[in-house]
């Protein structure tokens, strides 16, 4: 039997690595999802009225939002789970919950479209609490729930009676909610959305989760597809199309927010009477 822990880890942070780093080059190509997610965690620190200066930006395939977050003057420091991309910003290449910054080092921390394949997702939680100071911010975005079910589904029925796992586990909004209350968070909220995109065949499909990094990454990794295994998968994904000869594939995304507990901050509602509103808990201080 072997001893290895890393057996246990949902995860291989070796794959992670080695996509994020395979995909760096060509990213530009692919980064509709990203750049969307990117782009939503923008508008959202738009909507907070308080000013920030020390920034960690976890997830950094391309220079938008360090770019973005630098022009208004803030300190931005990086972290990727790919060397290349920290690299390329400047930063260091680290797990989310690993990451070494010590405590109390920023005002405000965004994760952009890595938090669907970290091993330790409430770990990555408490220590992003941990780095924040008294009434910081956490922003962050991810593939979640509802995500890649004609994938799922073509899969399943091209290898019969013992299918294996090609789809990573995904986090529900209801879940992630729970995680950040759990991280020690105050005013925490988690909401999600969907992105329908069609693709012209499985391969298209592939390709584009191989070009945003978010290809197989699980630590047990199951059997390579067998060219009859990948034309009956091609064949379901195909049936599926519209008039238009199309399969809609549907990316379901995560959007996390929560406080480092401040006195200042309102006190929160009792428990069972509701949640705090996306509105609410981003509504600018008085």
């Amino acid at each position: 039997m072997s001893t290895d822990a890393s057996h246990a880890l949902p995860f291989s942070p070796a794959l992670r690595r080695l996509r994020r780093d395979r995909a760096h080059a060509g990213f530009a190509e692919y980064d509709f999802l990203y750049r969307r997610m990117a782009e939503e965690l923008l508008d959202r620190l738009d909507d907070v009225s308080r000013e920030f200066s020390d920034v960690l930006l976890v997830g950094t395939p391309d220079s938008f939002l360090r770019d973005t977050l630098a022009a208004t003057g803030k300190t931005v420091s990086c972290a990727d789970p790919g060397a290349r991309n920290a690299q390329a910003a400047g930063g260091v290449q680290a797990e989310e919950d690993a990451l070494p910054f010590a405590p109390g080092s920023f005002d405000l921390v965004i994760a952009c479209g890595t938090l669907d394949s970290v091993n330790d997702l409430p770990g990555a939680l408490i220590q992003f609490n941990h780095l924040l100071r008294p009434d910081g911010l956490m922003l962050a975005a991810f593939m979640g729930a509802g995500s890649l079910p004609r994938l799922r589904a073509a899969l399943l029925a091209a290898e019969g009676d013992r299918p294996a796992q090609h789809v990573h586990p995904q986090v529900d909004v209801r879940a992630a909610g729970d995680l950040l209350a759990r991280a020690g968070f105050a005013m925490p909220v988690a909401d999600s959305d969907s992105v329908d995109v069609r693709y012209s065949s499985l391969f298209s499909l592939m390709a584009d989760l191989r070009g945003m990094a978010a290809s197989n990454m699980l630590a047990s990794q199951p059997p390579p597809l067998t060219r009859a295994t990948l034309a009956r998968a091609a064949a379901h994904f195909g049936a599926a199309a519209g008039p238009d000869g199309k399969t809609a594939e549907q990316f379901g995304l995560i959007y996390m927010s929560g406080w480092k507990p401040d006195p200042s901050q309102p006190r929160a509602a009792r428990r069972g009477s509701g949640k705090v509103s996306l509105a609410e808990a981003l509504k600018p201080k008085e």
